[in-house]
């Protein structure tokens, strides 16, 4: 009897080993890989909420994480909003060296007579790919009337653009201004949801008609 009890409780035990096993363990996520999933969801609510109208709480949700934890990673909200900015400058510039690079390679379509045309042709894609990156840009603009460090990164960043993009391209300052002034009519006309501000286009000649 106490043999069959041993047995018993032998394969009782055997078998709540096997139960265990078969539950996978819950993988530990790294913090570098919680601070991009992050910075991610920053950019998706920032794009939205813009620096002041935005809680962090809703960025620690959308990742699944308690909003203690990032703060742990970030030292406060502008902190978080910095480093999303940094990503959507980041997207720009990613696009402006693919551009350049498919161009010397012969793989730029075939309206873009030079890098610089195929560097504008690239970002208007991107305004069109993902649209948190340019409503991003507008909430960085937009910030930089009420924090002097954010104002800062910004002019940082954009100058930052200016320099990449004449390395690029070899264009002149007078082609690079007309650029860079192309490319922020191109995010207000995205944001529009347009495709042109010419004073004479279809949809302004449309909004004046309806008075």
């Amino acid at each position: 009897m106490d043999g069959d009890g041993w047995r018993t409780r032998g394969a009782g035990e055997r078998g709540g080993a096997a139960n265990t096993a078969s539950v996978p363990a819950r993988r530990r996520v790294p913090a570098a890989e919680r601070r991009e999933a992050l910075i991610s969801a920053a950019v998706h609510e920032f794009a939205r909420g813009g620096l002041q109208g935005t809680a962090v709480e809703r960025i620690a949700r959308r990742v699944g994480v308690a909003q203690p934890y990032v703060f742990s990673l970030f030292a406060n909200k502008r902190e978080l909003f910095l480093a999303a900015l940094e990503r959507s400058f980041n997207e720009v510039a990613d696009a402006f060296r693919g551009a350049a690079s498919e161009f010397r390679e012969g793989r730029a379509p075939s309206e873009c007579a030079d890098a610089l045309d195929a560097m504008g042709h690239a970002y208007k894609a991107l305004l069109t790919k993902d649209r948190d990156y340019l409503m991003l840009q507008h909430q960085c603009y937009a910030a930089c009337g009420d924090d002097e460090l954010i104002r800062a990164r910004v002019r940082h960043r954009y100058a930052g653009l200016v320099a990449l993009a004449r390395e690029l391209s070899g264009a002149t300052p007078e082609r690079l201004d007309d650029f860079f002034r192309h490319g922020m009519a191109l995010n207000v006309a995205a944001a529009l949801g347009v495709e042109e501000l010419s004073v004479s286009c279809d949809w302004v000649a449309a909004e004046l008609r309806q008075g």
